[in-house]
């Protein structure tokens, strides 16, 4: 093994510091398989997409090529849905502005029928006298 095992992996993100080690990645042999922490599959990804290759990288964090070639499939995925939200604009806060004075007027109407109903009692209409 060499030196630099403990240092940050080649690609690796700002603070993933031995993601092995953060992850409690397995160390090989026929023991259960643990699971990966985001930070390691995040890490892992980043290496795969600055060129390592798929397989030396998968045997040397241990997982298949198959689950390695999910993850960095699942993080393009989620990288191309966040670049598809749009940016907030003014016509944005103007309906979040409409939408809480919807709110409140619709309040206030419940309000008020239920005010209306109390003060009414059961009956929906004030008596008549008959014409008799």
């Amino acid at each position: 093994m060499d030196q630099n095992h403990s240092d940050k992996p080649v690609g690796a993100p700002a603070g993933a510091q031995n993601a092995d080690a953060d992850a409690g990645a397995p160390t090989g042999g026929a023991g259960p398989e643990r699971r990966n922490s985001a930070r390691r599959k995040l890490a892992a990804v980043t290496r795969l997409l600055r060129g390592e290759p798929l397989e030396t990288l998968a045997r040397e964090l241990n997982v298949t090529v198959a689950r390695l070639s999910e993850w960095r499939d699942r993080a393009l995925v989620a990288a191309e849905a966040a670049m598809k939200e749009r940016e907030r604009d003014s016509r944005d806060e103007e309906l979040l502005r409409l939408k809480a004075k919807l709110g409140e007027v619709t309040m206030a109407n419940e309000l008020l029928e239920q005010k209306i109903a109390a003060l009414e009692g059961s009956r929906p209409l004030a008596r008549r006298r008959s014409k008799r």
